[in-house]
């Protein structure tokens, strides 16, 4: 039987309230949803590999372009089962029961005339 919105809203902040409160145990939990996720990647990764070694042998005996998207698909599959899977970005629970990204993450990386923007603004400000 499904979460209605509020009860899968509640488990949501309940999850994040966790991760913010004990993000060693919250990152032990989610192991084993990143094992899964790791396991299909490498799948995924292996039978991609094997479809480009088919094409690079179809490509010996017909066209070099066969040959060559199937080495591009080879390279492909290995380096999608190589790289790990991205964690998701938990935030931290507001008052009002929202959710606001953690400090530090999801902003854009600024430039170096934008940081020292920054930091001359707030020796200014601390004067």
């Amino acid at each position: 039987m499904p979460l209605s919105d509020h009860e899968q809203k509640m488990l949501d902040q309940m999850e994040q309230a966790l991760a913010a409160e004990d993000p060693k145990f919250a990152s032990q939990m989610q192991g084993s949803g990143l094992a899964a996720l790791q396991r299909r990647r490498w799948l995924v990764g292996a039978v991609g590999a094997l479809a480009g070694l088919g094409l690079v042998i179809v490509g010996i005996s017909t066209t070099m372009w066969v040959g060559a998207i199937g080495f591009a698909l080879m390279v492909a599959a290995v380096a999608f089962a190589a790289t790990p899977p991205r964690k998701a970005r938990l935030g931290v629970v507001q008052q009002d029961g929202g959710v606001a990204p953690k400090a530090g993450r999801g902003r854009k990386k600024s430039s170096l005339l934008d940081r020292l923007d920054e930091r001359w603004e707030r020796r200014e400000n601390n004067w």
